[in-house]
């Protein structure tokens, strides 16, 4: 794997910013790629934090430019895509993508929705074909690997767990990375953040070690 794409969601300022406002998910975030860069420094890494530079929410004008045959969009529509483009980009070299993501509302940050929606677009990550009957939608990325990395003030929300139906991050985001072309899907979190107490601090060493165990494991020959 020669190219990581990082996205941070997190509103929260990056480790070592500042103590009472340190986002979890971007510190394990942090963890992997150090952990992932003293193994393999020469690994390409693209990143980008959506708090800090959020992305466009998608309008009727963007559906328009969206849905235009190859070819057709006018300068204008171009412009409206731009951003879109980029992004899709950025996926489409990717061998990893590596997304961290605090849990809001039991879901994913609006600025991650944002970016998902710039980045799933026709004819780039997905063709649409009534044809095919009723699933008329074919993939178009493969062969990708999407670790997420998260952070929840609560517990439980693991297969099994008691907030296991609660859970709309992991889920949302493990389906939605089919259509990135993530053929392998991992996830490690940290709980118990609103609890402040030592669960707490031992799920961020064990999400720790489970990181650098994952790192180890992807780049096994």
């Amino acid at each position: 794997m020669n190219n990581i794409l990082h996205i941070d969601s997190s509103v929260r300022f990056a480790e070592g910013e500042s103590s009472s406002h340190t986002s979890i998910s971007k510190s394990l975030g942090q963890h992997f790629i150090q952990t992932w860069m003293k193994k393999n420094n020469l690994t390409k890494v693209v990143y980008r934090d959506l708090a800090n530079n959020p992305p466009e929410f998608i309008s009727m004008d963007w559906l328009a430019a969206a849905f235009t045959e190859k070819g057709g969009c006018s300068e204008w529509q171009k412009r409206v895509l731009e951003q879109s483009d980029l992004y899709y980009e950025e996926v489409k070299q990717a061998d990893l993508i590596l997304i961290t993501a605090p849990m809001h509302n039991y879901g994913m940050p609006a600025v991650l929705k944002a970016w998902f929606d710039q980045v799933l677009r026709l004819n780039h990550t997905f063709t649409f074909d009534l044809k095919r009957g009723d699933f008329p939608i074919e993939l178009m990325l493969f062969g990708k690997v999407l670790v997420l990395l998260t952070s929840t003030g609560e517990f439980g929300f693991q297969v099994g767990g008691v907030r296991e139906e609660m859970n709309h991050l992991g889920p949302h985001v493990k389906l939605l990375g089919r259509y990135l072309g993530a053929e392998s899907f991992y996830e490690i979190g940290s709980e118990f953040q609103e609890f402040k107490d030592v669960r707490h601090q031992h799920s961020i060493a064990n999400a720790r070690i489970q990181i650098e165990s994952l790192v180890t494991d992807l780049l096994r020959p």
